[in-house]
């Protein structure tokens, strides 16, 4: 087999680079280790920047979000029993979030790939890029007890954080900067009203929580909890009596609670892999960079990511602008860090680190001293709807 562009991994950010190259005319083929329907079971949050909607309408897969995705003009901080509105819209000249699934995005980009023709190869075991190199990179897998190679220009290495497109970098050619927290966030699903029309993330201390939602009649709510702790240890009525105490009086009132259709534990680390491109392979996403969710960052970033190679390769194509391909790294880890940047403040001055009562008061007087300002509204403001996509020239 051969190709322009093989893209290991078909979660939604090697689906949306699949998809934006394939508009321009450049073939691509994307190999995943996983089956469909286990892709599709990733839960994911689902808040989309300004900048990942306009691109996921770029790729013409936003018919359905535009329908169904919720437009958020603001998000409230809570903290001191208080509520703080970041009014996004009024602050950053108009612009807004989208809330809507991970797995939507990733179901509108599959249903987008099996329309077009275009090849996804599922469940390929012992994927393995080659060569990225050299002048003839290539990517061999098992299928059905056989193994396969395609040849290709270039390889785009979007399989997450576990996967082998960095695992194949040898270790002296990469660096790794990671920061683990020593907190989980306990995610619950279920099927009531959620308690705002808008996110609360909330400060107290007891620990930091998260009101969310999925739909009108869906909704997610988080609360910080112990590494050790594990999903049966938190029954329903446990978990709804903990959110109630860390949020405002009259929010906790307003509740609606009901039995839990998914619970989970999520550990929060913040990662970053540098570079990001090794000769003729690109990492992008996940496979990079991790952010801790309070940000709401991480689909966002590999969005980023997407944007900035699928506009690199596209002049590479269309123009034979091979300059550019070097600066792939470069371009991506001034947002990434800046990302990275933005995810732990928010994961710093909302969450319980230790005992300690200063630290808490410190968070406390943080919390008021941006949100008592127009210019620290400004900041949470255009950080949170993300900042601008640099330009390809």
């Amino acid at each position: 087999m051969k190709t322009q562009v093989v893209i290991i991994g078909a979660g939604p950010s090697g689906l949306l680079l699949g998809r934006l190259l394939a508009l321009q005319g450049i073939d691509n083929i994307i190999v995943e280790a996983k089956s469909p329907n286990y892709v599709l079971s990733r839960i994911r949050a689902g808040v989309l920047e300004q900048g990942t909607q306009m691109l996921l309408r770029e790729a013409q897969v936003a018919e359905r979000m535009d329908r169904e995705g919720h437009v958020h003009e603001g998000f409230a901080l809570s903290f001191l029993g208080r509520m703080e509105r970041i009014d996004l819209k009024a602050l950053t000249g108009g612009k807004t979030v989208m809330v809507y699934g991970q797995t939507e995005v990733t179901k509108d980009l599959m249903d987008a790939r099996a329309q077009s023709g275009m090849q996804t190869i599922y469940e390929a075991e012992d994927v393995m890029p080659h060569d990225f190199y050299g002048e003839h990179p290539h990517v061999s897998f098992t299928k059905h007890g056989k193994r396969h190679t395609i040849h290709c220009d270039y390889i785009a290495g979007c399989d997450g954080f576990h996967g082998i497109a960095r695992k194949s970098v040898p270790e002296d050619k990469i660096t790794l900067f990671e920061r683990v927290y020593p907190f989980g966030w306990l995610g619950v699903l279920s099927r009531t009203p959620p308690v705002s029309d808008e996110l609360i993330y909330a400060n107290h201390e007891r620990g930091f929580a998260l009101c969310s939602m999925r739909s009108a009649m869906l909704s997610r709510y988080y609360v910080q909890c112990s590494l050790d702790d594990r999903t049966e240890d938190w029954s329903d009525d446990r978990f709804w009596d903990e959110l109630r105490s860390r949020l405002p009086t009259d929010i906790a009132n307003r509740l609606a609670t009901g039995p839990s259709i998914e619970k989970s534990i999520a550990p929060l680390r913040s990662f970053v892999a540098e570079p990001m491109q090794f000769g003729r392979m690109f990492l992008v996403g996940d496979a990079a960079h991790i952010v801790p969710p309070t940000g709401a960052k991480g689909l966002n970033l590999a969005a980023s990511d997407v944007y900035t190679l699928y506009n690199i390769l596209h002049k590479r194509y269309r123009e034979n602008r091979t300059d550019l391909i070097a600066r792939y790294s470069e371009i991506c880890l001034r947002r990434i860090w800046k990302a990275e940047r933005f995810s732990w403040w928010m994961t710093s001055i909302l969450h319980k680190f230790t005992d300690d009562p200063f630290n808490q008061r410190i968070q406390e007087a943080e919390l008021d001293y941006f949100t008592s300002s127009e210019a620290g509204r400004i900041n949470i403001a255009e950080n949170y709807v993300g900042l601008p996509y640099e330009l390809v020239e």
